[in-house]
C-alpha cells in the first residue's frame, strides 16, 4: 500500500510525463512481459539495459556514481564492492510484500553472507534475492552409468579427455580448494596455495577444454562427446543441453556446491526509489518466477526445486581473498606452466 500511494503521487505531481525506472539487469531477468506488466501497473515506463559480464555492470554503474540507474541485478559477491563504494542504497523489505512468499532459505536474509550490514548500530538489507543456480556436475547417461558423487569426479582419469570445466580462475580456485577440503573455498590460505595449484594443474591434464559462456559450453559438450562437465550455470546449461537432445543428468556434489545468488539492489542516487521496491515486488511474483524457470532454467526464490531442499548444502560466492593473484596463477596454469614455474615470484 505504501508503494502504491507512494507511485501515485508520484504520478499526479508528474502526470505531464510517465516517470521512467532504469534497469540494468541480465539476460532473461526482465521478460517482455514483465516489462509490460509493471508499465500497465504503474504507469511508468521501464528502460532496460542489459548486460552480461560482471566488470560490465561495474563500469555502467560506476561511470555516474550509480546516477545512471534505479535498480540492478547483482550477485551477492559482487555487491559487497558496490555497498563499499556507496553506490547502494538500503532496501526496505517492508515495501516488497512478495518476500513474504519466498522459501524460508531467503526469508532469512541475515543467513546469507552480505545482505545485511550494519549502519550506525542498525542491520540494514542491502539487496533481495531473485534467481540463483549452484555450480553442479552434469554428466552424459550413456557414458557415465553411476551419478558421480563428489567433484572429485572431475580428476577422474577414467574421463580424461572427457571432461568440460569452467574457464574462470576465481572460480576454478575455489573448486579446487574446496576438492581439498579446505574451510573456506573463498579465502586460501598460505600452506594451501601450493597444493591448490597442482590441483589444477591436475584438472588442466583431464580435461578436453574450458567454456566461458553457456552456449558455448553446450556446443563443446555435443561436438566432443564430453562424458562430464562442472557446470557454472547449473541448471541453466542442463535446460539448454536437454533442449538439444542430449540425455544428461546433474547432481549436487556431496561436498556441496558453489553457488550464486543473483538479488535486486537499489542505486543511492536512484530517482524513483519507490518505483524500484515495486519493481522488486514485481520480479518476486508468480509470472516473472515461473518464466524465469520455463525459459531460462534458472531456479526462482518461492518455488521449491531440488537444491532448495533445506539439506543440500550450498556455498553462496563470496569476495576471494585475492582475485588477482588468482587470475594471475590460473593464466598460468592454462598455459602449460609447471607448479614451479606458476608459483614464482
Amino acid at each position: 500500500m505504501a508503494v502504491l500511494l507512494a507511485l501515485a503521487c508520484a504520478q499526479t505531481a508528474g502526470a505531464a510525463a510517465a516517470p521512467v525506472l532504469r534497469v540494468l539487469a541480465w539476460p532473461g531477468y526482465a521478460e517482455p512481459e514483465v516489462v509490460h506488466d509493471f508499465e500497465a501497473r504503474t504507469g511508468a515506463h521501464v528502460e532496460l539495459t542489459v548486460i552480461d559480464t560482471d566488470e560490465s555492470m561495474w563500469q555502467r554503474l560506476n561511470a555516474n556514481g550509480g546516477g545512471d540507474f534505479d535498480v540492478f541485478a547483482v550477485n551477492t559477491a559482487e555487491l559487497q564492492r558496490y555497498i563499499r563504494a556507496e553506490l547502494v542504497q538500503p532496501v526496505d523489505p517492508a515495501l516488497v510484500p512478495n518476500t513474504r512468499a519466498q522459501l524460508p532459505r531467503f526469508r532469512q536474509r541475515s543467513s546469507i553472507p552480505g545482505l545485511v550490514h550494519k549502519q550506525g548500530g542498525v542491520a540494514q538489507t542491502y539487496a533481495i534475492p531473485f534467481t540463483y543456480s549452484e555450480m553442479g556436475l552434469i554428466y552424459d547417461k550413456r557414458q557415465v552409468g553411476i551419478p558421480p558423487t563428489s567433484i572429485a569426479a572431475l580428476w577422474d582419469k577414467r574421463y580424461q579427455g572427457k571432461v568440460l570445466a569452467y574457464g574462470g580462475g576465481t572460480h576454478s580456485f575455489s573448486l579446487a580448494a574446496q576438492m581439498l577440503g579446505a574451510a573456506s573455498p573463498f579465502k586460501i590460505e598460505a600452506p594451501m596455495w601450493p597444493r591448490t595449484v597442482d590441483a589444477l594443474i591436475d584438472l588442466r591434464r583431464n580435461v578436453l577444454g574450458f567454456y566461458n559462456q553457456p552456449e558455448e559450453s553446450i556446443s563443446l559438450f555435443r561436438r566432443h562427446g564430453a562424458a562430464l562437465m562442472y557446470a557454472n550455470y547449473g541448471t541453466q546449461q542442463l535446460h539448454l543441453l536437454k533442449a538439444q537432445g542430449v540425455d544428461a543428468g546433474y547432481v549436487i556434489p556431496r561436498e556441496g556446491a558453489l553457488a550464486w545468488l543473483d538479488c535486486w539492489a537499489v542505486t543511492r542516487r536512484a530517482r524513483e526509489p519507490a518505483l524500484a521496491h515495486a519493481w522488486i515486488d514485481l520480479l518476486l511474483g508468480e509470472q516473472a518466477s515461473r518464466l524465469l524457470v520455463s525459459r531460462q532454467g534458472l531456479a526462482n526464490t518461492t518455488t521449491e526445486s531440488d537444491s532448495s531442499r533445506p539439506e543440500v548444502r550450498l556455498l553462496w560466492l563470496e569476495p576471494v581473498e585475492d582475485a588477482g593473484r588468482r587470475e594471475a596463477l590460473w593464466a598460468r596454469i592454462r598455459s602449460g606452466d609447471r607448479a614451479s614455474r606458476v608459483l614464482a615470484p
